[in-house]
């Protein structure tokens, strides 16, 4: 079996290599990038970035964009590096960990400087629940006590005035979320995603702008899978490319 798989995302747009095992690319990459706002001349920023998955799909979206990718993990850099060469797109590859400030300076990532940062956190924080013993997911699924709000600072520290900020989270999380954005973020906008039409929400897409006082909305929910558990019309598009959460 091979260490590595080749999959394609968007309908063929945006190819990917990850590891076969631990956390992979998936639906939560697709609704990340098809939630973020970007413009031709946008500098974006993708941290944690992984193998790329988002920022790729992102500059599917739009070419003509200044991408970097952060990622603590060397092995997973080189992997995004592969990846924008295999995608033809030029990327900045920052490996850092994104809560240390002195290193995020040392990397050359420096603040307000992005129009744009798209971001998958890891979804735990150590003590909430077991980790897995896979180091690869462990790294990415967990982060240390209270580390979703240095995580947060982090992201809205690098956006210029104005400059928009994208993130999916787990649901049950979004208190948390909310709590380390209003403020420094408006024009706030909440998407719950629902695995089908009768089940609670498991994840939240959350954007904003930068320094803008433009209040909250919450948008329609977004429902993963029909009755027959395949992809409702709505998620098919947003996977093959067709379709955007803006």
């Amino acid at each position: 079996m091979s260490e590595f798989t080749e999959d394609c995302l968007l309908g063929g747009r945006v190819s990917l290599i990850q590891p076969a095992k631990g956390h992979r690319a998936g639906t939560d990459a697709v609704l990340l990038a098809a939630s973020a706002f970007v413009k031709a001349g946008d500098s974006v920023v993708d941290i944690g970035a992984s193998t790329g998955a988002v920022g790729l799909m992102v500059a599917a979206r739009e070419r003509q964009v200044r991408l970097a990718f952060v990622e603590r993990d060397a092995a997973l850099a080189d992997l995004c590096r592969r990846n924008c060469r295999e995608n033809e797109v030029e990327a900045e590859i920052y490996v850092t960990d994104v809560l240390d400030k002195a290193a995020r300076r040392s990397a050359g990532l420096h603040p307000e400087t992005a129009d744009l940062v798209v971001t998958n956190p890891p979804f735990l924080e150590e003590g909430q629940a077991r980790i897995s013993p896979d180091e690869g997911r462990a790294a990415a699924h967990a982060l240390p006590a209270g580390g979703l709000e240095g995580w947060l600072k982090a992201c809205l520290g690098l956006l210029k005035p104005k400059g928009r900020f994208a993130l999916i989270h787990r649901a049950d999380r979004l208190a948390s979320c909310l709590e380390g954005l209003c403020g420094p973020l408006g024009e706030v906008k909440l998407r719950f995603v629902h695995p089908s039409a009768e089940k609670p929400a498991i994840r939240v897409l959350i954007s904003g702008t930068k320094a803008s006082r433009a209040p909250l909305t919450i948008l329609p929910p977004l429902i993963l899978n029909g009755p027959d558990g395949r992809f409702s019309p709505q998620a098919l598009a947003l996977h093959l490319g067709e379709a955007d959460l803006l």
